[in-house]
């Protein structure tokens, strides 16, 4: 058994992962989806304050206390999080999975992992540093193969963050980060990180195994079960 910690992406909660939870605890897996301080349910900071440094030792925590091998899963910006937090304590990381996810070079930010293709102009940026995307303009961008009534759903429960982990550098080294194992779940649809960027961040950091889905940005709503078998697939390999 595996502790398998879920991270979400920019101004998603844990409530993303609600059908993928099940599945992987089918498989015998202990299963963590936490809301990152400052986000959503966890409001044990203003959002304002969070930093990227904050949200690394956040998870830290939290897989320094779990049972059994640890595997952190991380979507779009939450790629940015897990790294950073293999980087504070590779030892406590049996691997890492980047879902859709941002996977920067040392020293980069998320924004400059992402590139100038990806769709960055629909979210708002308040004076406060605060990002907020209303949800007729969410839908297109991250829910453009889920269905009508799923979109909604999570569009409506989009909440608003910090702009400031995602415009932090990376402080990640090859030394510690980049001897923990990590995996890519690419999605071919996806119009908030096209599938073209996916693969030149991997270009420039390889991942074993890399699994292709069928879907768009959202994958644990509009490919569940492809996602959890991809998931489990990789802490399989990583646990053993």
């Amino acid at each position: 058994m595996a502790t398998l910690i879920l991270v979400p992406g920019a101004m998603h909660t844990a409530w993303v992962w609600h059908r993928v939870i099940p599945l992987l605890e089918q498989a015998n897996h202990h299963v963590l989806a936490p809301d990152l301080p400052g986000v959503g349910e966890n409001q044990s900071i203003a959002p304002h304050e969070a930093t990227l440094a904050s949200w690394a030792k956040f998870l830290v925590d939290k897989a320094s206390n779990a049972l059994g091998p640890v595997v952190l899963v991380g979507h779009s910006r939450g790629g940015h999080v897990i790294g950073e937090a293999a980087e504070y304590a590779p030892e406590h990381v049996a691997g890492l999975i980047y879902v859709a996810a941002i996977l920067a070079q040392p020293g980069q930010t998320a924004f400059e992992a992402m590139g100038t293709d990806v769709n960055n102009n629909a979210a708002s940026l308040s004076p406060e540093g605060i990002v907020t995307i209303s949800p007729d303009a969410a839908i297109p961008i991250f829910y453009n193969r889920c269905s009508p009534a799923d979109a909604a759903e999570a569009a409506r429960r989009l909440c608003p963050e910090a702009i400031a982990p995602t415009v932090t550098p990376s402080s990640i080294s090859t030394e510690r980060w980049g001897r923990v194992p990590r995996a890519y779940v690419e999605c071919s649809d996806d119009r908030s990180l096209p599938l073209e960027r996916q693969r030149a961040m991997q270009a420039h950091a390889p991942c074993s195994p890399v699994f292709t889905l069928d879907a768009d940005h959202s994958p644990f709503l509009s490919a569940t079960v492809s996602l959890a078998d991809s998931i489990i697939a990789a802490t399989r390999r990583f646990a053993a």
